[in-house]
């Protein structure tokens, strides 16, 4: 759908979705195939090495230059996936450091987190913002150090820091959420997991290791790495990780959809019925279409 909307308005793609930027992982992060992004340019895919973290703020940068680069060819940026802080840190222009910093505080959380554990340091920030907390992996402690320093500095949560920044855009949006029936949502997931497997997430999951990535790295971290990694050294079943894989990318998609109901611009269109593809794909052209008018 993406690709044909991309064609009828003159679209350029950029990935709004968290793993994609890194190389080498390409089925488990379902990414355009080379053949799309040749009929469409897509932006912000392979970007990064799977060893080096790569941050919503990093996501931000990026992607308001490959705006101005796709505006300034006369093409309609078109933002695609993903990640809910990561697209509405971008719509929003959300700030990341307007707090500050403590360069003491941030050598106390260190050495805490030296001491007693990546998790210790990580149930810290789940006691003062659980919100935040849902959104960073325990163990990215760049990020949890920041998130604590956050309310350190000024007694707010760092989710509440961003997401209840007044909601003006830098952008004119235009914001489309897809939705279907639930239980063929889920349905659809498992079918993409098995399909997953044949295409050879086992065998990509088995190259990143073999490359020296490790499972304690934020990229290694993502639904369908950390699962078959947890095959792969003895520690469950085949059958075990694919029903954990399915399990936790239900649950993702479920935090996925709540996170975006609550930002009122989205027009949901309901595709539960795939045999009205030529009929939604009206709807969200007229909506565009209305919108840039």
């Amino acid at each position: 759908m993406s690709l044909d909307i991309s064609k009828q308005f003159d679209c350029e793609i950029i990935s709004g979705d968290s793993m994609q930027v890194y190389r080498g992982l390409d089925i488990g992060t379902a990414k355009a195939s080379v053949e799309e992004r040749t009929m469409v340019p897509h932006h912000l895919i392979d970007i990064h090495e799977p060893d080096d973290p790569f941050s919503v703020s990093d996501f931000q940068d990026n992607a308001k230059k490959a705006i101005l680069d796709i505006t300034a060819r006369g093409h309609l940026p078109f933002i695609v996936g993903g990640t809910g802080l990561y697209i509405e840190s971008l719509c929003y222009n959300f700030s990341f450091s307007t707090a500050g910093s403590d360069e003491t505080f941030r050598a106390e959380q260190k050495k805490f987190a030296d001491e007693h554990g990546e998790k210790a340091l990580y149930e810290k920030l789940k006691e003062i913002d659980p919100k935040g907390a849902e959104n960073i992996h325990f163990k990215n402690v760049r990020r949890v150090i920041r998130a604590l320093e956050v309310y350190h500095l000024t007694g707010k949560p760092f989710s509440e820091n961003t997401r209840n920044e007044l909601k003006d855009s830098p952008y004119q949006l235009c914001i489309i959420g897809l939705t279907m029936d639930r239980s063929i949502l889920y349905q659809r997931i498992e079918q993409r997991i098995d399909q997953m497997i044949e295409l050879g997430l086992i065998d990509e999951v088995k190259n990143c290791l073999a490359l020296g990535m490790t499972k304690d790295m934020v990229s290694m971290q993502g639904l369908g790495y950390k699962e078959i990694i947890s095959y792969l050294e003895g520690d469950i079943s085949l059958d075990r990780a694919i029903y954990l894989l399915k399990r936790n990318t239900r649950r993702f998609a479920k935090r996925q959809l709540s996170w975006f109901r609550h930002m009122d611009a989205i027009n949901w269109i309901d595709i539960t019925n795939s045999e009205n593809y030529d009929a939604h794909l009206t709807q969200i052209h007229d909506i565009i279409e209305e919108r840039l008018q």
